[in-house]
């Protein structure tokens, strides 16, 4: 049983929790995750479980109404309506196995094109980052403390951490990094061409991203890290975590990625603890290799794309073979059901203990019998 104290709204985070209001057996979740990053074994892979309850949990914040005009949940239209609709998101499910109850101060995909100068223009679900970069010459690189942006994200994150203590965790917003923020920031058709005209310019510009990524990245995590030093991005690890990708990388070949995006995942896996990679359509297979080839990416998460089977389909069985022939771990986002989850069993026995599972049951008793076929 968790004290008053340790649920205390706006607390601060420097009080240790022994557990949470959205997953008390927390502990035992990280502990699992700590055993199964450093490639121990918890008997079956790592699952993230959703359940939806069947009556609202209750809680002390009351709901606000969508604001008109609302069109993104990365929406930065309204401060107070972001803090209270991520805080109430976890009152009408439940997290099971491995999965960690948390919530980002996301502002759209590519966070860092935004710190950077790039307007996000909000669109029905998402958020297009409009291009800031007009010439090559004129290109700057700036920590500025001052953009709306990163204020907005730090307001939300500490907000987020109030309302969040004792309840739930506040994970990394989607930073991104590399090739995929210049073509933000530059246009990516024009990005294009500048890796053949202006190669040198290419990789000033990337030095300069990574740069600027960390001393973000940094005070995020320095921010949002549990007591015991951990952080998430779409999975906690016991340390420091991030989630990597570069899909402007299905519009290149594998010696242009090799040559300019693999140093850069390179260092920066070796400046995080944990990592991950988003691996990104069709387009992106031919790059699989050089992924492998990191020493220090430790899972691969593979996203199809549009038009594609689903991520448990056996279609894409051969690639995750080898993925967890080279020593890392699979991140499969989606498994349909039951019997997916058994071909997945007969298909990679006792190699299923790499991959971490994403899945829905519609009752506890189902998620128990997730589990049970995951320990085969």
């Amino acid at each position: 049983m968790m004290t008053s104290a340790a649920l205390a709204v706006g607390g601060g985070k420097e009080m240790p929790v022994s557990g949470l209001l959205y997953r008390e057996d927390i502990e035992e979740v990280r502990r699992r995750l700590t055993t199964w990053w450093n490639n121990g074994d918890i008997g079956r892979p790592a699952m993230q479980i959703t359940v939806k309850r069947g009556e609202l949990r209750k809680c002390d914040l009351s709901p606000m109404p969508e604001p008109e005009g609302w069109l993104t949940h990365y929406s930065t239209s309204n401060f107070e309506y972001r803090v209270n609709s991520q805080a109430r998101s976890f009152l009408d499910h439940d997290r099971l196995a491995e999965h960690v109850p948390d919530t980002s101060a996301d502002l759209a995909p590519n966070c860092l094109a935004l710190y950077l100068g790039c307007r996000g223009v909000e669109m029905p679900g998402t958020v297009w980052c409009e291009p800031c970069i007009d010439r090559p010459e004129e290109a700057v690189f700036e920590y500025d403390a001052d953009n709306f942006y990163w204020d907005f994200t730090l307001r939300l994150t500490r907000g987020l951490l109030d309302l969040g203590q004792g309840r739930f965790l506040v994970s990394f917003p989607d930073l991104i990094e590399g090739l995929d923020t210049l073509a933000a920031m530059y246009g990516a058709e024009r990005l294009l061409l500048e890796l053949i005209d202006r190669p040198d310019w290419i990789r000033a510009c990337l030095r300069q991203i990574t740069d600027r990524y960390f001393h973000y990245y940094d005070i995020l995590y320095d921010m949002i890290r549990d007591e015991v030093g951990g952080s998430s991005f779409w999975a906690w690890a016991p340390g420091r975590m991030t989630k990597l990708q570069c899909d402007f990388s299905a519009m290149i070949s594998s010696e242009m990625f090799g040559e300019f995006m693999v140093p850069v995942l390179r260092e920066m896996t070796e400046r995080v603890s944990y990592s991950m990679y988003h691996w990104d359509g069709p387009g992106a297979i031919k790059h699989l290799d050089h992924l492998l080839g990191l020493p220090k990416l430790d899972m691969i998460q593979w996203t199809p794309g549009a038009g594609q089977p689903p991520p448990d389909h056996e279609r894409w069985w051969p690639l995750y073979h080898r993925i967890i022939a080279a020593g890392k771990k699979v991140y499969c986002t989606s498994c349909a059901g039951e019997e997916s989850l058994k071909a997945m069993r007969t298909e990679f026995g006792p190699g299923l203990r790499h991959f971490l599972i994403a899945m829905s049951a519609e009752s506890p008793r189902q998620a128990d019998n997730i589990l049970e076929i995951a320990r085969g």
